[in-house]
Parts: structure tokens; sequence; C-alpha cells
């Protein structure tokens, strides 16, 4: 009888509890039904390379605008791939005022398998990614594509031998992880949580059938997959999309495959200040909205229930008579998560935000959904960058 004095008999506490429990089962099935399926796969796939693949040839394709720095700083860890077959690397030189073309130009003497393409600067002509993207599938000598940006560095030489292992059983899509390099500062541990648990997101909803995104930074898919589609051509109209609703419209559950082996990985600078953030935030959430019903559903109610969770559990730890049993709620949910995500975040090497997780998991989504609420209003002045 004393362990009942902890837990609320009635009224608006006994609410709270029982909201607490929905919720916390509602996150439980995305932890057990998802994410540790994720876990199991990579543990099994990991360093274990496709038994009797015909490495096929392959045109890497990056668009640059005013990229010369980081061509020059990135490229050549891309053209130095150790790859059994042929592969050409196809830069999109777009609308750049830098020294670009010079940067690609001095890479053309030293690399025979460069090739680049332009796109004039013009003041009247105003283009999203989507052309440039465009322009390097169709300069692409190959079927097979793969595909990063200019700002992007390869986990190591065997990158696109690691990529390519995707296509086998017949695959056309194989969705890839661009992280983000460690550094310090809070903005850095912030972007690398944000950009891990949409990596772990979209790669488990892959593995269960159900492909819904996939990153420019690192995706791949074959040129008659993206000319059978017409390319953006659905989407054409907007700044944005060019790698989820893509995904949208061409992926299916039998022909997309992911690569979590860390040889596979790129690496990307995280932004600045937390200003930098909101922008590119809020420009990746403004596809969100042309999502599939079904993957909306799903997205929007592992987001509330997180959200909710967390503004009931702290409610009632500061306000009720019963924070015992509100804090133990939140420690079995902490625990959980913990262990779900333990064996993830090493893998992906975050092992350092399973201690920052708590706070990074509280916020998030209380600011992804700020963002979100003012999607519409912005979303005509988002660039590409």
């Amino acid at each position: 009888m004393k362990i009942l004095s902890f837990i609320p008999q009635n009224g608006l506490w006994l609410y709270a509890l029982i909201s607490l429990l929905v919720l916390l089962l509602i996150q439980l099935f995305y932890y057990l039904f998802f994410y540790t399926r994720l876990g199991g796969y990579i543990k099994k796939t990991t360093n274990t390379p496709a038994k009797d693949f015909a490495y096929p040839p392959f045109s890497i394709i990056i668009c640059a605008r005013n990229e010369s720095q980081n061509l020059l700083r990135n490229l050549p860890a891309v053209l130095q791939q150790d790859y059994p077959a042929s592969f050409e690397v196809v830069v999109v030189n777009d609308a750049s005022v830098d020294d670009s073309a010079e940067v690609l130009t001095r890479l053309k003497t030293k690399y025979n398998h460069l090739y680049s393409t332009h796109i004039p600067y013009d003041e009247k002509f105003r283009h999203g990614k989507k052309l440039a993207l465009t322009i390097g599938v169709r300069a692409a000598k190959h079927e097979h594509l793969l595909f990063t940006d200019a700002d992007c560095e390869p986990a190591g030489k065997y990158w696109l031998k690691t990529m390519a292992q995707g296509f086998s059983d017949g695959k056309e899509l194989v969705l890839g992880v661009g992280a983000h390099k460690k550094e310090k500062g809070f903005i850095n541990l912030w972007q690398r949580y944000d950009t891990f648990q949409i990596a772990v997101q979209y790669l488990s909803f892959a593995l269960r059938g159900v492909p819904y995104m996939g990153v420019g930074r690192n995706i791949a898919y074959k040129k008659s997959l993206f000319l059978k589609n017409g390319g953006f051509r659905k989407h054409q109209h907007m700044l944005s999309g060019d790698d989820d609703l893509f995904v949208r419209d061409t992926a299916t559950r039998h022909n997309v495959a992911i690569v979590c082996d860390p040889q596979s990985f790129t690496f990307s600078e995280s932004v600045k200040n937390f200003t930098e953030w909101k922008h590119q935030k809020r420009r990746h959430l403004t596809t969100s909205p042309f999502y599939k019903s079904g993957i909306k559903f799903l997205l929007g109610l592992e987001a509330i229930a997180r959200q909710l969770f967390w503004g009931i559990a702290l409610f009632s730890v500061f306000f009720s008579n019963f924070a015992l049993i509100f804090i133990g709620v939140i420690i079995t949910k902490l625990a959980i998560q913990f262990l779900t995500q333990r064996r993830l975040a090493k893998h992906f090497g975050h092992g350092d935000l399973l201690i920052g997780g708590f706070l990074l998991d509280l916020t998030l989504p209380f600011v992804t959904g700020m963002l979100l609420l003012g999607i519409k209003r912005q979303a005509k002045n988002i660039k590409w960058t």
C-alpha cells in the first residue's frame, strides 16, 4: 500500500501519468520496430563485402557554386578513390563567380578522369540546384551515379567502393550517410545530434520498406531511374527536394538499399552559429509537407509524442506531489533511449552525443516544430547553398 501512495489515484495527475505512459509506449514502438532493426543490420553488414559483386563503372557528380576552396580541399580525395572498375568525376560549375574554373583546370592536368561543365552566371536567369544536377546527370557517361557536395569529404579511399555495393541484388537507389565533422562548440554538438537522428530515422524506415528521403551529400542511383522519372519534373518549381522528393517519387520497398558502413560516410563542416543552422534547417523542412501521407503521419506521431512526453513529464515533476513516479517514467524513457542508441551512436562516430542526448532530445523537437510553423511564410525566400 505504501507503493500506491506514490501513485496518483485520481484527478489531473492520474491522467497525466496515463498520458505519459501512452506516449512512452508510442516511442517504444519506434525504438523496437525501427531503430533496433537498424542496429542489428549494421552489426550484420559492416565490413562484410558483397559476394560475387561485379563493380560497375561509376560517375560521381558534384554541383558547386562558388566553392573553389572546398573543391581544392575535398576534390582530390574523391578523385583518388580506390575502385576496381573505371569511374569519372563530373563537376558542374554552377554560375560561380570565384576562381572555381581555374581550380578545376589545374586539377584536370593531374586527373584525366575529372570532367566539368559550366553554367554561366546570369543575373536575369536564377535557378536552383536541380538544374545543375540535371546537367550533371546528362553529362555522365555511366549508368551508376553517386552524388555528393563540394564541401563534403569522403571517409576514405573506399567510399565509392562501399557505396557501390549497395547496388547488389538489382537495387536502383542507394541511401548513404552524410555526417558532420566533430568540432568544438555547442552548435556542432547540436547539428551532429540533429543529423544523427535524421539519418537513423530515414535509414531505419527504408530498412522497414518505407523509404522517404536521402541526403544529397551521399546518395546514389541509376541514370535510367532518373530519366524514367522525368528527373525532378514533379517538383521542379521548388528550390529544395532534389534528394528527399526524388526518393519519394522513385523509391519502392524493393528497389532501395541502405549503406551504413563507416567507410561509406561523407563528412562536412557544421554551421558556425544557430542562425545559420536555423536557415539551413528551415530550407530542409520546406519539402516535408510534400511527403506521402503515411510518412507524414509516422514522422509527425513520433515528434508529437516526444514533445508531449517532455512537456507533461516536466510539468508534472515540478508541480505535482508525485514527482518520484514521474521521474521514474523519465528515467525509464532515457534508459530505453540510451540502450537503443548506444550502438548506433558509436557506429556513427557520435558516442559523445549519448551524454548530452537528454538535453538535445528535450529541446530539438520544440525548435523544429517552431520552424515548421513558419515554413509557408519563409519558403519562397530560401536559396540553396
